[in-house]
């Protein structure tokens, strides 16, 4: 038995998956980033590979007999297997997301284990700016509105990195228009809102996950580098804010460099680790070279599918077993110190900076 095989996991970031059958085409479109997913590719590999024997398929399944036996299920048996099977007792939903995709209690029911909410500044302000419009109340009512949802919540989200890139300025100051936009984009608004994630996180005990890397094509991946953030993790140094960077990759060495040298930043690799494939246990090798054992969480980042939530899991326990391996026939650590170094990251480090007691209750409220 290795090292990774039996640990339990802590998800500290995931999403729902959509509450609905799929064709072959809604299936393959949510095996990407983007709508070309495709089962020629790594993580179909991984589907057919590691999923298919999770609903009684042989190993390596054709992608049509997968589907087939996927919709003989149905999607509530395939989710409640395959979410049971990934070895998760906690995880941290991302409750952000459009309608199709299972809310916060729905989710819990079918995956079993502990569920806290991560909540999107952005959803709550646009929200808000729906109701009331850009007015000057509106910024008020924004930060009475994520007190209200962070009162139940695990952490803070947001996803500056879609809507102006990380290199929003830094500002307590709300500015003077807001536009009613359904969708924020203004920097200003951005790093306002940030800013009050920030400090909301920091008074509440709740951490601050930024999204940073690869995503949808809306997305200027060269605006979604960590290393925009590092002004803003100057500022916020000594606050006592938790600020996790999520995904990271292709920029996870640059990641781990920050969480090298800023005591309040953690990351995880999420998404990344399936979608890599075999090249898993190099992205955590690389991530390792520099980042602190104490900064890095496990995150499956699965979305839509829970075949993303179960990959995640077993190809993260798969990765991290082969690089343990080859630590200790090379002499870097002993059995004991991989031990340990399985237990922080797979859950140790979540159980830390996330106030699981008091948040894996129930949903907040909308």
């Amino acid at each position: 038995m290795g090292l990774t095989d039996d640990v339990t996991l802590t998800d500290q970031h995931c999403h729902g998956v959509t509450a609905a059958d799929l064709d072959r085409p809604g299936f393959e479109a949510l095996l990407g980033e983007g709508p070309r997913g495709s089962f020629d590719s790594a993580l179909g590999l991984a589907v057919r590979r590691w999923c298919a024997p999770v609903l009684d398929l042989p190993p390596h399944t054709g992608a049509d007999a997968y589907l087939t036996r996927r919709a003989d299920l149905g999607w509530r048996e395939v989710t409640a297997r395959l979410l049971g099977a990934a070895g998760t007792a906690r995880w941290l939903v991302d409750t952000g997301l459009p309608a199709g995709i299972t809310g916060l209690a729905e989710f819990g029911g079918l995956a079993g284990g502990e569920v806290g909410e991560i909540v999107r500044l952005e959803q709550v302000a646009e929200q808000v700016v729906a109701e009331v419009g850009g007015t000057a109340k509106a910024f008020d009512r924004i930060e009475a509105a994520v007190r209200e949802r962070a009162a139940g919540a695990a952490g803070l989200k947001t996803v500056a990195a879609y809507r102006t890139g990380l290199d929003f300025p830094l500002t307590s100051t709300p500015p003077p228009v807001l536009e009613p936009e359904h969708r924020l984009t203004d920097p200003a608004t951005l790093g306002w809102l940030v800013g009050l994630g920030a400090r909301l996180g920091a008074e509440l005990g709740l951490p601050l996950q930024i999204h940073t890397g690869f995503g949808d094509p809306d997305l200027r991946l060269h605006r979604a580098d960590p290393l925009l953030l590092t002004d803003f993790l100057r500022a916020t140094a000594h606050t006592g804010l938790t600020v996790m960077l999520l995904h990271c990759w292709p920029y996870h060495r640059n990641a781990a460099y920050l969480a090298h040298v800023f005591e309040h930043v953690r990351m995880d690799l999420g998404l990344a680790i399936p979608h890599v494939g075999r090249g898993a246990r190099t992205v955590l090798a690389e991530t390792l070279e520099l980042a602190p054992f104490r900064s890095l969480l496990y995150s499956s980042d699965g979305y839509g599918l829970p075949e993303l939530h179960y990959l995640g899991a077993v190809l993260w326990r798969d990765a991290l077993g082969r690089l343990l391996d080859e630590w200790l026939a090379d002499d870097v650590l002993t059995v004991a110190d991989a031990e340990t170094l399985v237990s922080t990251l797979a859950h140790g480090n979540a159980a830390r900076d996330y106030p699981f007691s008091d948040t894996s209750r129930k949903p907040s409220p909308r």
